[in-house]
């Protein structure tokens, strides 16, 4: 199988998978924020902070968003895209204060402003490799009706919540789909750039935060009660995104 024809099969299964994702989600029943999500295992105060290390382990966030909008005319990235690379890191950058607020009283109305920096962080993450990998127009095509539909998936669940129906399908789709497919992508399509293993580590990054946050109580007990797993999966997470900005930094364009 030629490369184009390899493309062109890759990209009608990812096209089938966002369709069948997309009808599916109409044939599931509402899905509401279960309460105990905000129920997390440190909930220790320091210097007058509630939950204290759940809210300052946001900080890293801050670090690398500010790096990656300072550094951003140095990265190897596409100039076209720019505004994409902008938002990737303005959104990292708003995690610390999303996150670091919805932790300070965790509920489902403190909740939608972690939810939106994440977002919009993601969006634009899916949009910036749709352009390294797929298409440079397509990504640019997509990234505000990525960033619209993310945004709007996180109102339209705070709506629902306000109406006592709570349905968190549509973020649901927006926050996992783009995990199936960047996979596909990266290991489909060729890059603009070398070093793709910074992409790969990012996801793995991911994966760990999420084990983390799993299993928050048991490692919060497994330190002696001084951090939890949700603290460090903040930590985690962020660290992802610098081995990607540096990844952005030591590259080259590929020439063929």
């Amino acid at each position: 199988m030629n490369v184009n024809n390899k493309n062109r099969s890759v990209g009608l299964l990812i096209g089938l998978i966002c369709v069948s994702a997309f009808v599916a989600v109409f044939f599931v029943e509402p899905i509401a924020q279960d309460f105990a999500y905000h129920n997390f295992a440190d909930t220790n105060e320091f210097l007058g902070i509630a939950n204290f290390w759940n809210v300052v382990s946001n900080i890293p966030f801050l670090i690398v968003g500010l790096m990656g909008l300072a550094q951003l005319k140095r990265l190897n990235i596409i100039p076209e895209m720019g505004v994409a690379y902008w938002l990737l890191f303005f959104g990292v950058a708003l995690v610390a204060f999303g996150s670091g607020y919805y932790h300070l009283n965790p509920n489902n109305k403190t909740l939608v402003w972690d939810r939106l920096p994440m977002t919009i962080a993601f969006m634009s993450l899916f949009a910036v490799i749709i352009a390294e990998f797929v298409n440079q127009q397509r990504g640019s095509l997509l990234l505000f009706p990525l960033l619209i539909a993310g945004i709007a998936s996180v109102f339209f669940w705070q709506w629902t919540e306000s109406k006592g129906v709570g349905d968190l399908r549509f973020y649901a789709l927006v926050q996992f789909l783009p995990i199936i497919i960047i996979p596909l992508i990266l290991l489909a399509y060729p890059s603009k750039f070398t070093n793709v293993s910074a992409y790969w580590w990012l996801l793995f990054a991911y994966i760990v935060a999420k084990v983390l946050e799993y299993f928050d109580g048991p490692i919060y007990h497994l330190f002696n009660q001084q951090m939890s797993g949700h603290a460090i999966k903040h930590v985690a997470a962020a660290f992802g995104m610098y081995v990607l900005l540096r990844g952005f930094r030591h590259r080259s364009i590929v020439t063929n």
